[in-house]
């Protein structure tokens, strides 16, 4: 079974999946509905994720939506680290954090936090790398192309799955001599940063090949834009399409699950999970000898 050690001799079970709740305690995050803050409101979202079966909080005070401009590092305290602090007095639960910034990880480490989020795939902040590899903490490597302010402004990829692989093969290097173990680094294809609706589809399309580089796969797909594209709604209207491409994602190989919507996409893996593991779990009736029963 697929797991994904954390500090203080914990384990995070990978396998069948595992859900990530996000929590944006920013005023500008693409979805309005998941804006937080407050503290009390932060907490409250939290620990409603958790009852709702969320194995990880990923806690973040910078908006990388497309656009977006950068936080400076004292606001980006200022949002994070009072919610993580608030969290772990009340629960164990993984609590993962979204930052570009070595100085907002350290800060998020001493707090209590389990695992660095990294849109720039310790590119931004290579010390970061030394800093989860000395408290034992998992990295989440992310692709993206450019910035987030202008991620979006035309983006061409001669061979979108190919150029992802290649980037996130180098960032695991990058963590990997930074001493973060390779037991401890999780690869995400960045969907939607700097990428066209036809770039998503063919990444999510190829996840297995991505999979095939022996990390675990995490997605942020949630009411992305790819989705409004492919369904014409707006984000308030993505469910349905998010946990569609969810779904996929699930049967290519991807495991964690950055999501807005904790609950649905927890029932739609667990159901799906069920029925497709049984492949894999179970022998055919009657095969070597098996028989109903039992």
């Amino acid at each position: 079974m697929e797991k994904l050690p954390l500090p203080r001799g914990r384990v995070l079970a990978l396998e069948p999946f595992a859900v990530m709740g996000v929590l944006n305690t920013t005023p500008d995050s693409f979805h309005a509905a998941s804006r937080r803050t407050t503290l009390a409101a932060a907490r409250e979202a939290a620990l409603a994720m958790l009852a709702s079966g969320a194995a990880i909080i990923d806690i973040g005070g910078e908006s990388t939506r497309p656009g977006s401009a950068p936080v400076d590092e004292a606001e980006e305290l200022e949002r994070v680290i009072p919610a993580i602090e608030a969290l772990r007095r009340e629960s164990d639960a993984a609590i993962s954090v979204d930052t570009r910034k070595a100085a907002v990880w350290k800060a998020a480490l001493d707090a209590g936090a389990d695992i660095l989020n990294d849109v720039s795939a310790l590119r931004d902040s290579p010390e970061a790398g030394a800093l989860a590899a000395k408290a034992g903490a998992p990295v989440v490597l992310m692709h993206m192309k450019g910035e987030p302010a202008t991620m979006q402004e035309a983006p061409y990829y001669d061979d979108c799955p190919s150029e992802v692989r290649s980037f996130l093969l180098d960032a695991a290097a990058r963590a990997l001599a930074a001493g973060v173990p390779a037991e401890r680094i999780v690869l995400d294809p960045g969907i939607g940063f700097g990428k066209r609706l036809e770039d998503n589809l063919a990444l999510l399309s190829a996840l297995d090949s991505l999979r095939d580089l022996g990390y675990p796969l995490l997605v942020g797909l949630s009411r992305k834009g790819f989705v409004g594209s492919l369904t014409g709604k707006p984000v308030e209207g993505r469910l349905a399409g998010s946990l569609g491409a969810a779904a996929a994602a699930w049967t290519l190989g991807a495991r964690i699950f950055r999501v807005h919507d904790v609950a649905e996409t927890r029932d739609l893996l667990l159901v799906l999970s069920s029925i497709l593991g049984m492949k894999t779990r179970s022998p055919r009736a009657g095969a070597s000898g098996a028989g109903r029963g039992g």
